[in-house]
């Protein structure tokens, strides 16, 4: 578990790459900077109130726990003996707080893409915390620390297709299934993209100006390092090394290699090129999509699941220029497109209780419910956070963006040219 917690920290200095690579040349360190202020801020505040947040035992209306009961990590490392205290999965709970930090930095520094060349890095900043604080660790709570769009007894799925008794241990009878965070990260952080696209506005000269990749080896180096980040993320959450573990692996390697061929064969049919900015936006794009369905489908289904993704998001990408929304390195279109198809496909294609596999439609209902929920919450409250930080400023001036954010943010540039 350490190994795979270890694995989904190098997913943000990967994205860091990614990204880095897709922007432009006077931009490059801002964006890269954006991935690891991500890394600073929630890091610190999960240690702080996220942890208890997220997972505590005294849960608020079926939204978030109280983030005073385990503050500063207070009595969730050590007993009053100075034993460590078991987490749920029988290992030290200290190393399930070491994994899941992991996974709301890598949500927070998602978002920065929709954001790319035009953003104030302090107001950045101050973002990441407060909708960490209101957006990130509430949603895992409500998926995974038994709230609101969990299989608990008071859950929406519960109220759809009421409850079972095991024992005394009361759960909704059609649990959802988010394997690893197609709903707390991906929809979560391609919906919170899409809106403040939509409030912060577009790029100076977008629509006109041709916005280029910089470095593509860096965007290729960024989308190998995901990669090999994403098996702690996908194959670590089955807590254990055990077949749901090897499981996971397999899934992720057949759905990203399928989602290369899916978006690359829409390149070439559209466009008459296959490109390495498609192969590795294609590698993304089958990572998202399987990220919930990891432990739920067989290789033959993720491969479905993984060639449909990178069809999809190779056309949604293409949105922003007609709907006139700038997300800059297409978080929406990948993120919340593949997140989408990924966490509802599992009523699908889920072998257990996919409609394709004769599991009737109740899976698919509750996917499709938790996945509606997601975007709700996140979009209304990314907005409200949007709007309540525009005193501090979004935008950069035109000048500092036209001459290149690096210079007016950080004082550097990537690459001094004689």
């Amino acid at each position: 578990m350490l190994m795979a917690a270890s694995l989904v920290l190098l997913m943000t200095p990967g994205l860091a790459f990614f990204y880095g690579g897709m922007s432009r040349s006077k931009s490059v360190l801002n964006m890269m900077m954006m991935s690891f202020g991500a890394m600073t801020v929630v890091t610190i505040i999960y240690f702080l109130w996220g942890w208890s947040m997220a997972y505590g035992t005294q849960d608020i209306a079926g939204i978030f726990a109280n983030p005073f009961e385990f503050f500063g990590l207070r009595d969730s490392i050590t007993d009053a003996d100075g034993n460590y205290i078991a987490g749920a999965f029988g290992y030290p709970n200290v190393i399930d707080i070491a994994f899941q930090v992991t996974f709301a930095i890598i949500t927070v520094a998602l978002i920065s893409g929709s954001l790319a060349e035009r953003v104030k890095f302090t107001t950045w900043l101050v973002f990441a915390g407060v909708w960490a604080t209101l957006v990130y660790f509430p949603l895992s709570h409500m998926v995974w620390g038994g709230g609101l769009l969990s299989g608990a007894e008071n859950s929406f799925a519960s109220w759809i297709f009421g409850t079972v008794d095991d024992g005394g241990d009361i759960s909704a009878a059609v649990h959802p299934i988010d394997f690893a965070g197609g709903t707390v990260v991906h929809i979560n952080a391609g919906m919170a993209g899409l809106v403040l696209a939509l409030i912060i506005g577009k790029r100076v000269g977008f629509g006109k100006t041709a916005y280029r990749p910089h470095n593509l080896p860096f965007v290729m180096l960024g989308a190998a390092l995901l990669w090999f980040g994403w098996f702690g993320f996908n194959a670590g959450s089955a807590f254990a090394a055990d077949g749901v573990a090897g499981l996971a692996w397999v899934n992720t390697t057949a759905a990203t290699a399928a989602a290369i061929a899916g978006w690359l064969i829409v390149e070439k049919i559209r466009d008459g090129h296959a490109t390495s900015l498609g192969a590795a936006s294609g590698i993304v794009a089958g990572l998202v999509a399987i990220t919930p369905a990891a432990g739920a489908l067989s290789p033959i289904g993720a491969m479905i699941l993984g060639v449909i993704a990178g069809a999809l998001s190779a056309l949604a990408v293409g949105l922003k220029f007609r709907f006139g929304y700038d997300d800059s390195l297409d978080v929406v279109g990948v993120h919340l497109v593949s997140g989408l198809w990924g966490t509802v496909a599992i009523g699908f294609l889920g072998t257990e209780t996919g409609l394709f596999y004769g599991g009737g439609i109740d899976q698919l209902i509750v996917q499709i419910v938790i996945a509606l929920v997601a975007l709700i919450y996140t979009g209304v409250l990314t907005a409200v956070i949007a709007f309540a930080l525009k005193p501090l400023g979004w935008r950069v001036d035109t000048e500092a963006e036209e001459s290149g954010i690096d210079g007016a943010e950080h004082a550097e540039t990537a690459y001094e040219l004689s």
